[in-house]
């Protein structure tokens, strides 16, 4: 039977059409970097990993994954921005501040999704906590800078003068550092600053608070975090109470910490991954942060840095680190 050509080209069309519908999704690729290799920016990578395995995109059906660390470098975290520019993934993925600042500098257009940021707009990472309208959302490791404070006072009641350790250079934790100057008066206390610049400045910052302060608190600094045993050391041979943002810290040397659980910050941040890989466009997602803040008390820290801890601070806890 012959068609007629205006059939036979239609009938073509659909044959094409049909064979295009049942054709595998092109592959997709994620390109992810982290300001440097500790347990809680790992505990997000592998969290974004895992949230992508369950909807589907994995390497055996062409996801294209690739890693790369600064390794607390700023100038590396520019580099491996622009590396990943050129590649062109679906979805570049930036934990903590200083790579995301990074890609975020780097590209108007690629979708840039940032992780285990403490204060997006404060970074200029988005305008505000709404959809930002642009090629950037992400999810958040913020955490209510009062509730921090209780639980300092709940560790060591009678403390007076806390001492922070911090980056200068890092977004986050001035932007804590500031809110610390302002609410730790409220409470009756104050802070005592020690700056460090790099990681190998974290031991010599923290023991010039020795004789000067009754606990030490750290944030989700990266610098300090990567060198927690330097100040552990410090800790624990002066009898200073230690308390910290990162749950992580806790099972280094930390007396407790109330903070997020980045391997659920991981997950949470790998399915706003998903939303952008079925399709949705970042700048119509809002920026999130994480619901769930859990308890982490170590008590063999608390007997070494001179705390005796109370019952209903150890009942309270989600976990305790033997």
């Amino acid at each position: 039977m012959n068609l007629h050509p205006v059939l036979r080209s239609l009938a073509g069309a659909a044959a094409v059409l049909g064979a295009l519908a049942s054709a595998p999704a092109l592959a997709q690729s994620v390109a992810v970097t982290s300001i440097v290799e500790h347990p809680a920016l790992d505990s997000v990578k592998d969290g974004v990993r895992e949230a992508l395995t369950k909807a589907g995109y994995t390497e055996a059906k062409g996801l294209k994954w690739q890693f790369q660390t600064a390794q607390g470098n700023t100038a590396i975290a520019a580099q491996i921005a622009r590396k990943y520019v050129g590649d062109k993934p679906d979805v570049i993925v930036a934990i903590a501040t200083p790579s995301a600042q990074a890609v975020v500098a780097a590209t108007k257009t690629i979708p840039v999704v940032y992780s285990a940021v403490t204060d997006p707009v404060a970074a200029q990472l988005v305008p505000g906590w709404g959809p930002s309208g642009t090629n950037v959302t992400g999810v958040s490791d913020a955490l209510s800078m009062e509730k921090q404070i209780e639980l300092i006072k709940k560790v060591v009641p009678n403390a007076k003068k806390v001492g922070m350790v911090y980056n200068p250079g890092e977004a986050n934790s001035v932007v804590v550092v500031k809110q610390m100057r302002e609410l730790l008066p409220k409470a009756g206390m104050s802070l005592v600053e020690a700056t460090a610049a790099r990681t190998v400045d974290v031991g010599a910052a923290a023991r010039s608070l020795v004789g000067k302060v009754d606990v030490i608190y750290t944030n989700t600094d990266n610098n300090v975090v990567s060198a927690y045993e330097s100040l552990v050391k410090v800790g624990n041979s002066a009898k200073i109470p230690l308390v910290a943002a990162d749950t992580d810290s806790v099972k280094r040397g930390a007396i407790a910490a109330l903070g997020v659980n980045y391997h659920d910050l991981g997950l949470q941040t790998g399915a706003v991954v998903v939303r952008i890989l079925k399709g949705e466009k970042p700048g119509d997602i809002a920026s999130e942060t994480s619901a769930k803040q859990q308890l982490f008390v170590n008590p063999g820290a608390a007997q070494k840095q001179g705390v005796t801890l109370s019952d209903a601070l150890l009942k309270s806890a989600a976990q305790i680190i033997k």
